[in-house]
């Protein structure tokens, strides 16, 4: 989650997905905002074709991270794995930026995902969900990127010792943090267990095709070197957090999947509630960091919903971090 000034800032009237997508062949009229997270994203037409504008702001996505995050899309895609690919401007660059008195943008524009989002489907195709992860994951065991790295859950746990320097009252996520960070520092990187992962490999992110049996992968902004087992961990958090016994088939048939294509050891299975301390840990502190100076003269009206919002959530954390290691 961005900052919640810099959200407000981005989205006034338009006006930096309008410059941005001036760069690229488009239908005029066809620009929609879509959604805001992490980064901002708008749907687009050109050719009555469906594409998206996503673009995050210099000072919470570098252009070196766009950079490192499109060369490993571009590379699963010349591997066959299914995923959307960044599409040329008309100028040639897969990377186009505005300047506007806040600061500098950073766009790219997105070719659709086939199919429908998981979280439609009736019956959730697990296994093959676990496949295709796995096949992603023995294509990033073998990447080498040409120009600059992602960052690594090491770069994810100092930017969460930040915000809570900033937050010296949060004595409970000061104490998870320590404890993760132990856990990771004591855990064999073997080049099997340890890549660029996904890490959002969610129903939202990940499209299935019932025709073809096939699933498509969009959103590769939070990838990061760390655990394969985070991948999977993170993928399965409703599962995990479910304890029903649908949930646990889901997650069985999501491993048997995995495990048709690449090893997965039974005691990393175990970890993955370890690892999802991990990713509630990271999502506390980007919270925490969104809500900072949030605090506006002329807020929208939707600002005081979100903000809210974002603060049961970091509630809810805080009772999490305070549950047994």
């Amino acid at each position: 989650m961005m900052n919640l000034r810099n959200m407000v800032q981005g989205l006034e009237s338009d006006a930096v997905a309008l410059e941005l997508i001036a760069h690229w062949e488009h239908d005029q009229g066809t620009l929609k905002f879509w959604r805001a997270s992490s980064t901002f994203v708008y749907a687009v037409k050109h050719k009555r074709k469906a594409y998206f504008l996503r673009f995050a702001f210099e000072q919470e996505t570098p252009l070196e991270q766009i950079e490192a995050e499109l060369e490993f899309m571009q590379y699963l895609h010349r591997h066959g794995f299914p995923c959307v690919i960044p599409l040329p401007s008309v100028n040639g660059r897969l990377i186009e930026s505005v300047q506007l008195p806040q600061g500098r943008y950073y766009g790219v524009v997105f070719s659709k995902a086939d199919g429908v989002p998981l979280y439609e489907v009736d019956e959730l195709p697990c296994e093959a969900w676990g496949r295709s992860l796995a096949s992603l994951h023995a294509l990033s065991q073998a990447y080498e990127p040409a120009g600059g790295k992602r960052r690594s859950w090491r770069e994810a746990l100092l930017f969460a010792e930040n915000v809570l320097h900033r937050h010296p009252h949060e004595n409970e996520a000061m104490a998870e943090l320590a404890r993760v960070k132990a856990w990771l520092e004591s855990m064999p990187a073997a080049e099997e267990a340890y890549g660029l992962i996904h890490y959002d490999f969610q129903t939202d992110n990940v499209f299935w095709q019932e025709k073809s049996g096939q699933l498509s992968v969009i959103d590769f902004d939070d990838s990061m070197y760390h655990w394969f087992a985070m991948d999977i961990a993170a993928a399965l958090a409703d599962q995990l957090e479910d304890g029903s016994p649908e949930g646990e088939a889901q997650l069985q048939a999501f491993v048997r999947g995995y495990r048709s294509v690449r090893p997965l050891d039974e005691a990393i299975v175990q970890a993955f509630p370890r690892f999802r301390r991990f990713a509630e840990l990271y999502s506390f502190a980007r919270l925490l960091a969104s809500l900072e100076n949030s605090e506006l003269e002329e807020a929208p009206e939707w600002l005081d919903g979100l903000k809210a919002e974002l603060q049961q959530y970091c509630d809810e954390m805080r009772q999490g971090f305070a549950k047994p290691w």
